[in-house]
Parts: structure tokens; C-alpha cells; sequence
């Protein structure tokens, strides 16, 4: 398994500066890159990745995307003196030329074309390049938004011709709309282009009717095309969790793609002059951890804007550290996008419902006014109705350490079953005294020496989370229901007041498992659900069961995510019951997604009739990025519009639920 994290980062790309007055480019200062070094080296990051030389992109690198003229008149910037420049550069928008600009320019995109190579040749399994200039806002014949050659565009052409990738996801999670990136690409099924962005109905740079939700791609390119507005700015961690779950990701399984490109903009981040948003630097740690289950974990995030160096600095280091495969930071005090959010996500899900299949389940309201109008000021100097006021000195806490256990995943297996490579085998006997209170205490009904010291083995596993000393853990076991319920038990009494219970099968759950509030349980199986009004215990019901990919993932996207996330538990107990017929790829992906809560303390449960599925749980219990499913199919419309009835329901408790404004469904 391929693995390794490259980081691609040359100083000279810090040569070149604004050379006369404009305040529309003065943020683009080359600390841009300074600062995220030095952060990098200060962490203890840059030294555990894979150091990749960059070079300089060659012509028909850059022709990929960009015409002959334009490049043909960049190439004379070098020569220009400072009036030329300046000339040259009124022909453009909020961009400025310098004689070393072409130079850096050549070695971002080659520096990202770098990264692709070093992923796409197995040389590492992700990694993040460092460039300047930025890329996402330039276009065919024109530079534009500080970026001079559209180095993710360039990329994913490349990937395309060099490695025969036949579909290619690029998330921009810039606060700019990255228009270069979707004129690229708007015809083109063979990329799936997302971006959320300031938009402010149409009043925020580059003020395009092409950024707003209902431009979804032309011709055979039409769905692929994702465009999400911010009509307000002050957006949060919950409103970025809310379109990863219900929009972006539910397509991106959907489309499967081959390679993941990340337009990198941190002006996304709190404290940004040009964002005003609220988002924290620790959320790009979940994006990332979330994108990373994707396309086999093939991912290259490139960076973009990105003005308040502090949260800058911190954002880049909270990306690159989730990519070394580091545990992801608590997720707290999540609780719903706000309104503006909503409003956009159901403008998004309706736009893009007759393209994709995940999303043939909602209903399609009718196009409220407020997405298609600009907000008119009611007198002058207003602000806009509902607008959040942000601070521009706004103050956030430092994203929190992120320890690793030096353990990563130790086991609990009969002696007869080979340790998988990288784990490490529980050795300790269980002590007299807990061999007695699991008997008397944990366990009910009769179970035989060997079971009562498999469950204390599972016991030591929690213990060793608490402390700890590892990561996560997997056991497999005669019974996997007395095991689920004894580890519940034990965590609910001493390791936490939250424990996420993750149940895949048939078999009951006692009721005292959610009666004390500390547990909330969430059970996928082939049995018809009973009615169920708000509670610790979420039951989904799938007509094939859990054989059904795309409906499984369906409900762990769009239900299992949302609820945990909001949730944030201190420990994830992950069950597979016997004979639940469940494709491997698909269970490495649901423990995959699960890896992003509760800083990785995952225990997985399987029943001894299982063996066959223990190298791949602990493969992705240690992180190697589970299989592709391949491009899903439709899930049963039947069971779908059952789960939306259910999420309809819990969304009046669960606010990461909600897709649409009250009284709307999307």
C-alpha cells in the first residue's frame, strides 16, 4: 500500500511583489508562503513528509488550458520595465505582473504537476504544493484574481493525458468563486467541478451570474458543475460540514473519481479580510479527512488565497497534518447551518436533482426569490437583511494538539489467527478481579472461559484508548452482541458521557443501551424500522440489506455523518453482526468515515464467522484509504424516501440534518 505525504514548496516563489499601489492586490504578499513554511517546519510537519523538488511547467503543460497568445504574451513580462507592466496589467482584473512573475507562475504549475506525478506514480499516496501565484481565477486568455496560470485546471488535463484518468474531482474551497477552474471544465463530464464561494447574490468579486447554483455545466458537461453561494458572509464549521454531507459528497461517491485536485484557499478561514467567515482552521482537517476516502485516497491540495496569515499558517498545518494520517481534532458545539446556508443547499440539491441519482429521493420546492435576485438595500448604508456582522479583528483559539498513540491499532484475536502486519496483539492476561465483574456485572447469560477473556480483551482495548496508549482497536469475537453490549457498558460507566454505537445487522438493541443518554445508537439492517420519534436510537432499514452500496452509503452520508458530527463522541463502537452481507470496499469506507470523529478511538467488532473481513477492517483502521466503489448506481427510491421521512423527523433535534429552510423539503 502506497503511503507518504509529499510537500512541494520552493522559496523562489516568493520572488516577486506588487511593485506600485493598488489596494485590490496589496493582500497578495509573499509571507503568503513564508509563514506557511515556517509553521510547517515549527510543527514538526514538513520534516515528516516527502520533500519533492518542484520544475518549471513546460509550454504545452500550460497549453493544456491556456491559448498561445496569452502565454506568448506573458513570456515578455521579464523584459517589461515597470510602466510596460502596468499596461500590461490594465488589460486584466485584481491582478498585477512583475518581471519574476512568469518564472514563479511556471513553477507552480509545474510544482502541482509535480505533486500529480509523485501520487498518480505511487511515489507517495497525497500531498499539498505550496505555489505562488495562485491559479483557480485564470482563464483561456486572461489573467485574472492575483492568478496567472490556472495550475489546478493545467492539472487534472494533465492527469487526463499522462495517466489515462478518466474522472477527475476538484473541490475549491476557496471563498472566491473559481471561475477559471469552471470555464475549463463546463462541457466536460469527465471532471466534476464543486465550489463554494462569497457570492452575496452576486455583489461579491468576480460579481458572475455564471457563480450562482443553477449554472450546473452545458451540454454533456451539465451536472458537473457545482456551484454553492454564500449570500452571507460569517459562515461556520456546521455550514461546511452541511454541504460536505448533503451535497458534495453524496455526488462525488456517485461520480467516483479516479483523482482528487483541492483548490486550497484558506480566505475561507476566520479572520480573513477578504472571507469574513467564522469557519476555524481545525474544519480543514475534517474536509480533508473526509475528501481522503476518495479515489483511493489519491488527493493533491494546491494552495490558493488565503490573506490572514495567522489563520493562514494554522489551516495549512491542520491540512497537511490530516494528510500524514495524524487524528483529526474534536468537532464541538456543531449544531445546524444557518439559514442562509440552508437556502442555498436546497437551491443546489434541486438544481442539480434531474443529474444524479443520490439525489432523486427529495422533493423539488419551488426556486425561492431570494436565489435568483440580488438583495436591495433598503436605505443607503444598510446592510442586507439577516446580514451577520463579523469583527475584522475577530479572535479564535489555536486548533487544539492532535496527539498520535505511538500504537495505532492492537487487537484481540483467537490464538489460532495471524496478527495483520502493522497491528499489534493485546499479550495481557485479564486480571482475576475484572474476569469477575465482567461475569457478574456485564455479560448476561452463561458464556464460557474463553468468551468471558475475549471480552475482558475488548475491555483492555477501551482502557488503552483512555490512556492513550492506542489508537483504536479490533476484536473478533464468539458473540459479537455480548461484546457490542459489554463494551457500551464499560464505556458508559467509566471512559465517556458520548459513545457512538454503529450497528450493521439484524440482531436487537436492548433498550437500556440508549435509556441513560450517554449512548446514541445508530443501526443499519435489512428489517423493516419501526416508527420512531426523537431518541438515543436511530434504525434504518434497507430492503437488500446492507449489500446495497449505494443505498448504505446514502444513509451514511446523508444520516450517519450529520448525527455523529453534530453528536462529537469521546469513543465510536463499530459492530458488524453475523451474516450481514456486506461488500468489503463499502465496509472500509464506512470505518474510513467514521475515523474522522472521536480523534480516531474507534472499536471494531467482528463476529468469529467473519475472518475473512479482518484484513481489510484493520488496513482501514489504520488508515489506508479504502477502495473505490466505482461509480453507484441508483439506490432503492423505496428505501430513500423512507430514510428521508426519518431525517425529516430527527432534523427538528439534529440540526445537521436539515437540507432546506422551514417549512421546505430538499
Amino acid at each position: 500500500m502506497t503511503s507518504g505525504t509529499a510537500l512541494i514548496f520552493d522559496e523562489e516563489m516568493t520572488r516577486y511583489k506588487l511593485l506600485w499601489v493598488d489596494p485590490a492586490c496589496k493582500i497578495e504578499v509573499p509571507e503568503r508562503l513564508t509563514v506557511c513554511c515556517t509553521a510547517l517546519q515549527e510543527e514538526g510537519l514538513a520534516q515528516r513528509c516527502v520533500s519533492v523538488p518542484v520544475r518549471q511547467a513546460t509550454d504545452s503543460e500550460i497549453l493544456l488550458v491556456h491559448s498561445e497568445e496569452y502565454l506568448e504574451g506573458v513570456k515578455k513580462t521579464p523584459y517589461m520595465n515597470l510602466e510596460e507592466l502596468q499596461t500590461f496589467t490594465q488589460q486584466y482584473g485584481d491582478v498585477y505582473f512583475h518581471p519574476n512573475i512568469y518564472h514563479c507562475a511556471k513553477m507552480a504549475v509545474g510544482s502541482t504537476l509535480q505533486l500529480v506525478d509523485s501520487v498518480m506514480g505511487g511515489k507517495v499516496r497525497n500531498g499539498m504544493a505550496l505555489v505562488r501565484p495562485p491559479g483557480h481565477h485564470s482563464q483561456r486568455s486572461a489573467a485574472n484574481g492575483f492568478c496567472v496560470f490556472n495550475n489546478v485546471a493545467i492539472a487534472a488535463q494533465y492527469a487526463k493525458k499522462h495517466y489515462g484518468v478518466k474522472r477527475v474531482l476538484i473541490v475549491d474551497w476557496d471563498v472566491h468563486h473559481g471561475q477559471g477552474v469552471q470555464f475549463a471544465f463546463e462541457d466536460d463530464p469527465s471532471v466534476l467541478y464543486f465550489s463554494w464561494h462569497r457570492y452575496e447574490h452576486q455583489e461579491f468579486w468576480p460579481n458572475l451570474r455564471e457563480s450562482d447554483y443553477d449554472n450546473v455545466g452545458k451540454e454533456k458537461g451539465a451536472g458537473f458543475n457545482i456551484n454553492v453561494p454564500w449570500n452571507k458572509v460569517g459562515m461556520e464549521n456546521s455550514d461546511y460540514l452541511s454541504v460536505f454531507f448533503h451535497v458534495l459528497l453524496p455526488i462525488a461517491y456517485e461520480f467516483s473519481p479516479d483523482l482528487v485536485l483541492v483548490c486550497a484557499g484558506f480566505d475561507s478561514a476566520i479572520g480573513d479580510p477578504e472571507g469574513h467567515m467564522c469557519a476555524t482552521p481545525d474544519i480543514f482537517a475534517h474536509l480533508t479527512r473526509l475528501l481522503m476516502s476518495l479515489a483511493g485516497g489519491k488527493l493533491c491540495a494546491v494552495l490558493e488565497g488565503g490573506y490572514n496569515l495567522t489563520s493562514l499558517a494554522q489551516s495549512v498545518c491542520q491540512t497537511v497534518q490530516t494528510l500524514l494520517g495524524d487524528p483529526t481534532p474534536p468537532t464541538s458545539e456543531l449544531n445546524g447551518p444557518c439559514e442562509s446556508a440552508l437556502e442555498s443547499i436546497q437551491c443546489v440539491r434541486s438544481a442539480h436533482k434531474p443529474f444524479w441519482a443520490c439525489l432523486q429521493h427529495t422533493a423539488a420546492p419551488p426556486v425561492p426569490e431570494y436565489s435568483t435576485k440580488r438583495c436591495k438595500l433598503t436605505e443607503e448604508g444598510e446592510s442586507k437583511p439577516g446580514e451577520k456582522e463579523v469583527a475584522e479583528d475577530v479572535m479564535w483559539m489555536k486548533p487544539p494538539d492532535r496527539p498520535a498513540p505511538l500504537v495505532h491499532t492492537e487487537v484481540v484475536f483467537p490464538s489460532d489467527l495471524d496478527v495483520p502486519d502493522r497491528c499489534v496483539s493485546l499479550s495481557q492476561a485479564p486480571a482475576p478481579e475484572m474476569l469477575q465483574r465482567v461475569r457478574e456485572n456485564l455479560v448476561r447469560g452463561p458464556e464460557n472461559e474463553e468468551s468471558l477473556t475475549t471480552l475482558c480483551g475488548v475491555i483492555a482495548l477501551l482502557e488503552k484508548m483512555k490512556k492513550q496508549e492506542i489508537r483504536n482497536g479490533l476484536a473478533l469475537v464468539t458473540d459479537v452482541t455480548a461484546a457490542m453490549l459489554c463494551a457500551v457498558e464499560h464505556a458508559q460507566m467509566f471512559l465517556t458521557n458520548r459513545l457512538l454505537l454503529v450497528f450493521l445487522g439484524d440482531a436487537e438493541i436492548p433498550a437500556h443501551v440508549t435509556k441513560d443518554g450517554k449512548s446514541l445508537v445508530v443501526k443499519i439492517s435489512s428489517q423493516e424500522p419501526e416508527e420512531q420519534t426523537f431518541g438515543n436510537l436511530v434504525s434504518v432499514g434497507l430492503k437488500k440489506g446492507c449489500s446495497d452500496t449505494a443505498g448504505l452509503m446514502q444513509i451514511v452520508l446523508g444520516l450517519l455523518l450529520p448525527l455523529a458530527y453534530e453528536y462529537d463522541p469521546g469513543l465510536v463502537v463499530l459492530a458488524r453482526g453475523p451474516g450481514t452481507e456486506l461488500g468489503e470496499a463499502a465496509w472500509q469506507q464506512v470505518i474510513g468515515l467514521l475515523q474522522g470523529l472521536a480523534q480516531g478511538h474507534t472499536l471494531a467488532l467482528l463476529q468469529e464467522g467473519q475472518r475473512e473481513a479482518v484484513g481489510a477492517t484493520a488496513a482501514s483502521l489504520l488508515g489506508d484509504p479504502a477502495p473505490s466503489l466505482g461509480p453507484l448506481g441508483a439506490p432503492c427510491l423505496e428505501d430513500m424516501e423512507a430514510m428521508e421521512r426519518l431525517r425529516q423527523r430527527l432534523q427538528t433535534h439534529w440540526g445537521l440534518l436539515k437540507t432546506s429552510v422551514a417549512g421546505g423539503s430538499g
